[in-house]
């Protein structure tokens, strides 16, 4: 058996059966993600984990007043802790509040202190609207926050593997996607944070003069977001293993650019 059909073989063995027959297009996906994320305790710890480094991070960078957004919300639980988010995403939900597509949003200019995102950003097939969107919508002194797929030895190697609905590519030739099959779900670069951020910096920093990139760090959560499976595999650890892992975490964090998933990038509208 050749080593894509084995890795292939190994993601059917150990998807979330809950995720089975659910259409990632659908808003029934949401609500599945929902009951997985309550259920995964190790997972619903690395997600406040990020929730509130977003929020550390919002009152370290930014000082402008306005509207806190939550884009992408999706399965999120991040308004549950701080109530003055605003949810949002492109698919509705009861527990949103605002259908919004990220590039194009319905907010006043000026309105908003701080977006949020987790996993959003490579998702959005025209990231130089969402850039367009930032520059109108923030207040100077205001912010994004984004935690993205990582692109570390691990991130790259499993990236390229792990998902059959989205790929990662540092070598693609432009931001945006052309391929018209891709959905608010499916067909993303989990690579383009890289490309835009690292990659092509000095274009975005040229193009974007008035959004600075003040941070750009890999989280070091990267082996309980393995063992929990995340939201789309099953949990390969019992959650009670979550403080030994966390210790492991702790102890390897000299090595997260080696090993990390996920990292932060922080941008802020200047004045």
């Amino acid at each position: 058996m050749t080593a894509p059909r084995l890795f292939a073989r190994l993601r059917d063995l150990l998807a979330e059966p809950r995720m089975a027959e659910v259409d990632l297009e659908s808003p029934a996906r949401i609500a599945v993600h929902r009951a997985i994320l309550r259920d995964k305790i190790m997972l619903r710890g690395v997600f406040e984990e990020i929730y509130r480094l977003s929020a550390a991070l919002d009152e370290r960078y930014f000082w402008a007043e306005g509207r806190r957004i939550e884009l992408g919300s999706g399965a999120s639980f991040m308004k549950e802790i701080f109530p003055a988010v605003v949810a949002t995403d492109v698919k509705p939900a009861a527990h949103l509040d605002l259908v919004a597509d990220a590039q194009a949003l319905p907010l006043r200019p000026g309105s908003v202190r701080a977006f949020y995102a987790l996993d959003c950003f490579h998702h959005l097939a025209r990231p130089e609207d969402f850039f367009t969107e930032l520059d109108r919508t923030l207040k100077p002194g205001g912010g994004c926050i984004l935690i993205e797929p990582y692109y570390g030895p691990a991130a790259r190697f499993l990236y390229k593997r792990l998902f059959a609905s989205e790929d990662f590519d540092p070598a693609a030739p432009s931001w945006g996607s052309s391929n018209e099959s891709m959905g608010a779900m499916r067909g993303a670069n989990q690579a383009l944070s890289y490309i835009v951020f690292t990659r092509d910096r000095a274009r975005f920093e040229a193009r974007y003069p008035g959004l600075k990139i003040v941070l750009q760090r890999p989280l070091a959560n990267y082996l309980r977001y393995l063992a929990s499976g995340g939201l789309n595999f099953r949990a390969l650890v019992p959650a009670a293993a979550a403080p030994l892992i966390r210790a492991c975490e702790w102890a390897l964090r000299p090595l997260a650019r080696v090993f990390a998933l996920h990292h932060v990038i922080v941008l802020r509208k200047e004045l």
